[in-house]
């Protein structure tokens, strides 16, 4: 009589796999969504929290298959190592995350002025949604962020106002930002005078042919000047985080002293009461560039 083995099967193995998969799938599309299409980020981050919670579970279920097989010889010791693969991707993204809400300063707005912050332009507002209202920017707020980035600071540049405007501007544009508001934007009109082939004549070989000629800004061609609180040239505008797309609203701010042109920004997160250390890494980075920009004005 011939007695046939027949392997236990584990059911725990099979059903992670399922639910691992589902729950990068469903990670994935709305990850894209919102990086690149209309999803608003409170909906992604409940979407993200609910595949995290759905892997967790997965890898839990793959844990016992992977127990099953060693002990009891059970099938699905490779769906269980699928579903393992499959939940690392939403539970590296949640830890990510955790790691950061929990050692990063509860701040959602972060500045390289800590005593007096730049000003928006137009203060920045957005539906919370489930994420519920956030409380105002206080005195604390810059405290925590000043004893954990004692280096974040403004930049001095030994250049004039209208040039270090001008690098800042690009600067901001290279790295991203989507200018929404301007102010005290400095420019100088050139004047050109009319050209004759007499003048070309007389004119000595080192005299210029066009004379650029100071002038100073007419107040009606920027209206939207006149609309905006008085204060000091700034840029205003909007920026996405590189990986997974989340909003910061950026105002830098330009200020003269003396032969000297100080920069100072400001970044804070759309959504939610904290940013898990993005703004800052926005400032550093963009500084980091306008330094390169201009290279051997930098004071300090």
């Amino acid at each position: 009589m011939t007695v046939r083995y027949e392997r236990p099967v584990s059911r725990a193995a099979y059903l992670s796999r399922r639910l691992a998969i589902f729950s990068f799938l469903m990670f994935v599309a709305a990850w894209g969504m919102h990086r690149f299409g209309p999803l608003s980020t409170p909906s992604f981050l409940a979407v993200a929290l609910a595949a995290a919670l759905i892997s967790a579970f997965a890898a839990y279920l793959a844990v016992i298959g992977i127990g099953a097989l060693w002990y009891k010889g059970a099938r699905g010791g490779k769906a269980s190592a699928a579903a393992l693969f499959f939940s690392i991707v939403p539970l590296a993204a949640f830890a990510y995350g955790a790691a950061n809400y929990v050692n990063l300063p509860p701040i959602y707005d972060v500045s390289t002025d800590t005593a007096a912050p730049p000003d928006w332009l137009e203060v920045p507002s957005a539906d919370q949604a489930w994420l519920g209202p956030r409380l105002p920017v206080t005195a604390a707020n810059r405290q925590a962020q000043l004893a954990k980035w004692r280096d974040l600071t403004g930049r001095r540049y030994d250049g004039a106002l209208d040039r270090v405007y001008t690098a800042a501007r690009k600067v901001a544009i290279d790295q991203g930002l989507a200018i929404r508001l301007e102010r005290g934007a400095p420019e100088l009109a050139l004047q050109e005078l009319p050209e004759t082939e007499a003048g070309r004549e007389e004119a000595v070989p080192d005299a210029l042919d066009y004379i650029p000629v100071p002038v100073p800004r007419p107040a009606d061609t920027a209206p939207e000047d006149s609309v905006l609180p008085p204060g000091d040239p700034s840029i205003q505008g909007e920026q996405r985080t590189f990986a997974f797309g989340f909003r910061q609203d950026v105002v830098i701010r330009l200020k003269e002293e003396l032969e000297t042109t100080l920069v100072d920004v400001r970044v804070a997160s759309r959504y939610g009461d904290r940013d898990l250390g993005a703004g800052v890494a926005y400032i550093e980075s963009y500084l980091r560039a306008l330094d390169a920009e201009l290279l051997g004005i930098a004071g300090d």
